[in-house]
């Protein structure tokens, strides 16, 4: 990985921390639907007049399908579970949840790739639970069933975010990441359209609430996914998915800033455990070099 390739990692993890903050101050006056819905239609604006003065022309009737499937998978199905997630749950909390994308990338390329499963990976996804687990168990969170559901629609965002990675990198290969940003924004509008209009909210939502979809559209989608397709085409969508090493970070520092939300001791454990999942999940040629020393005779690929 380049400097310029971990500057563009680091700023993504920024722009999608602050969209936990973000989400949280709007879905509550639009809600999911229509917040979502505004959401990837002014980033797909946005993004059109960025291919325009780029001078970059896209054809998009070949890859429509394509762009279908992409703008449900990581647009639509996660963005609208996340935003009525946070509707019950803190935004720090969701943000931390959402680390889990990486582990869900591996059981994925272990299923739809066929990728061994190594007894390290397997321990790796095992320990990833018991994080997820701690974090819910241990938060400041009643965990009723509508907060047990909120958990449940954050791990199935994440599952679908890692679906996307691996989709994207199969399918769209080459095509250029601004492109596809705006491709995959059509594509949730498609998805978003008519339950957004059947959804808005009959009174009109308040500034603070304007201007955080203003923010989320602008920052957290269309600056942001430009980058994370630039990231997939040249690190790949595993090692981009290491993004959520970072992405928690500035979740629970915007929550506890912004909203006052509590940092519990529950989620920087369960966050901690998470993260070693991942290096176990990914086999980080730091645990690999570690592995070798208390066992030299260990496989770890």
């Amino acid at each position: 990985m380049t400097i310029q390739d971990l500057a563009r990692l680091v700023l993504l993890g920024a722009l999608w921390g602050s969209s936990y903050l973000f989400i949280r101050v709007g879905a509550p006056a639009f809600g999911p639907f229509a917040f979502m819905g505004g959401r990837v239609t002014i980033a797909a604006i946005i993004l059109f007049f960025v291919m325009r003065m780029m001078k970059l022309r896209f054809g998009l009737r070949p890859y429509f399908g394509r762009m279908l499937v992409i703008g449900l998978l990581n647009g639509a199905l996660p963005f609208t579970l996340i935003a009525a997630a946070e509707l019950r749950l803190n935004a720090s909390l969701v943000a931390v949840l959402g680390a889990t994308v990486p582990l869900f990338v591996a059981l994925v390329s272990a299923i739809a790739l066929r990728e061994r499963v190594s007894a390290v990976r397997a321990a790796g996804l095992a320990l990833g639970l018991v994080g997820v687990a701690i974090l819910t168990g241990w938060s400041a969170s009643t965990l009723d069933w509508s907060a047990m559901l909120s958990v449940g629609a954050v791990m199935f965002a994440s599952l679908s975010y890692a679906m996307s990675g691996i989709y994207a990198n199969q399918r769209l290969h080459g095509v250029p990441p601004v492109a596809i940003a705006f491709g995959q924004q059509i594509g949730a509008v498609c998805w978003l359209a008519l339950p957004a209009v059947i959804k808005w909210p009959a009174s009109p939502p308040g500034t603070p609430a304007l201007a955080a979809l203003a923010a989320l559209a602008i920052l957290s989608t269309a600056v942001a996914f430009i980058l994370y397709y630039r990231l997939i085409s040249t690190i790949g969508p595993t090692m981009t998915s290491t993004v959520t090493y970072i992405v928690p970070a500035f979740g629970m520092l915007g929550g506890a800033v912004f909203l006052r939300e509590p940092i519990t001791t529950g989620m920087l454990v369960g966050f901690g455990i998470i993260a070693v999942s991942i290096l176990l999940v990914n086999q980080s040629p730091a645990v690999s070099h570690v592995l070798r020393i208390f066992r030299p005779g260990l496989q770890t690929n």
